[in-house]
């Protein structure tokens, strides 16, 4: 056998090997892969847990439980007016207002909050161009039965008594006058009260602390002299409704330009700035049908003209008699009187 012939078998013989195995693997499959074990976290080395933002705290903002977490930071850039986990809890810091703002993700220091009963408290909470008002509210059933606390927001109603010009029994009334008040303090207490426990102590109170513009503080000075004040406990879901109609009435300034950023800013102002402004009302006649509509009326003033039943059952003075339908003219010589059809002459 030459050599050619032997180089040929011998290159016959290495395909069909390659060719064996091949067909092989085909036939038997790659092999099933293998579970391994899910290393398990490791925490990061020459951290410890500090306090941090959830969201940006902007001045003024009190926290709550949501506000502030515990995240691993480097021990090289902690300082010494960090809260650190096992020094601090998040439970004690409830009800302290930002004096500077913090923005997320950012380690709240000492410095930047002001506890309840420290100096300047209620002026930290205080956004600016706000005031702090202090009301007195019914105590009997307008605190909500006790379960509104600071950092709450509330609308206020206005019950009165309008005895009106005649004999019968007075208009009762009650109308929302002010909208979306940020409580400070209740009874002048600025946190929750807590027991042992860590249950939060349920109080009655008579007064409250808001936050209100220079216009709505005047307005609640005279408030508290017209009938009783009490409240209402908002949800903490935005109102749309509200929003459009401050929109539509010209008390929010929507920008012009349609730039997001602006209208982003002008959203955020609107749904923690308070209203005010005539809301909704009710009178007597709207919970039972034995009391009035309208306020009551004289029959006729001290020059002798009759008043006029208005649309609403009640009078005015200075009006003539109302109508119920058609009259004529009645002349008896030179007088001429109106008689009403149906009527008595």
């Amino acid at each position: 056998m030459d050599a050619r012939k032997l180089i040929l078998l011998v290159g016959a013989l290495v395909v069909a090997a390659i060719t064996a195995f091949m067909a092989r693997s085909l036939v038997l499959g790659s092999p099933a892969p293998t579970a391994g074990a899910v290393p398990a976290a490791v925490q990061p080395q020459n951290t410890t847990e500090v306090m941090v933002a959830t969201k940006a705290l902007p001045v003024g903002t009190i926290l709550d439980a949501t506000s502030v977490k515990f995240v691993a930071w480097p021990k090289e850039l902690i300082e010494g007016a960090y809260y650190i986990k096992g020094e601090s809890e998040p439970a004690k810091l409830q009800g302290t207002v930002v004096r500077f703002a913090i923005p997320a993700g950012q380690p709240i220091t000492q410095g930047a909050l002001v506890k309840p009963g420290d100096r300047g408290f209620l002026a930290a909470a205080l956004g600016p161009g706000m005031r702090a008002v202090t009301v007195p509210v019914n105590a009997a059933g307008a605190n909500v039965s006790g379960f509104v606390f600071p950092g709450d927001r509330i609308d206020l109603v206005l019950t009165q008594t309008v005895a009106g010009g005649g004999d019968g029994p007075p208009l009762k009334a009650a109308e929302t006058v002010m909208r979306n008040l940020r409580v400070l303090a209740t009874d002048q207490k600025t946190d929750k009260q807590t027991d042992e426990n860590g249950n939060t102590v349920v109080n009655t109170f008579s007064t409250i602390t808001v936050e209100a513009t220079p216009k709505i503080a005047e307005q609640l000075a005279v408030a508290q002299t017209v009938g009783t004040l009490s409240l209402s406990l908002r949800s903490i879901a935005d109102n749309q409704g509200e929003l459009e109609e401050a929109i539509a009435n010209g008390d929010i300034n929507v920008p012009a330009d349609g730039d997001p950023k602006k209208e982003k800013a002008m959203l955020a102002r609107a749904a923690v700035g308070p209203t005010q402004g005539r809301g909704g009302f009710a009178t007597g006649a709207d919970v039972s049908r034995f009391q009035r509509s309208s306020v009551p009326g004289k029959a006729a003033d001290s020059s002798g003209v009759p008043a006029q039943a208005t649309a609403t059952g009640g009078t005015f003075p200075g009006a003539a008699p109302a109508r119920k339908g058609p009259v004529v003219n009645v002349a008896r010589g030179n007088a001429v009187t109106e008689v009403e059809l149906g009527g008595k002459n």
